[in-house]
């Protein structure tokens, strides 16, 4: 398993946190997606022979959240 950190802009609302959890823990490969509210930030283990860390950037992005940076270790 591989981590992956998403910096966003400041969210706004505590519903983004369920709606940006909800579309990555529904991805096969993905271990779990935190929403970090405060600090803007996602933090997700994922399976990196099932899915990479760009088709999880571009999830995020498409439910309407810019992703500013990605950091996998």
């Amino acid at each position: 398993m591989k981590k992956v950190v998403f910096g966003l802009e400041p969210l706004s609302c505590p519903s983004c946190i369920k709606k940006i959890e909800g579309a990555l823990n529904k991805q096969n490969g993905v271990g779990d997606a935190k929403v970090l509210f405060h600090s803007g930030k996602v933090r997700a283990q994922f399976d990196d022979s099932i899915i990479q860390a760009d088709e999880l950037n571009k999830i995020i992005v498409n439910l309407g959240y810019p992703v500013l940076s990605q950091k996998v270790s």
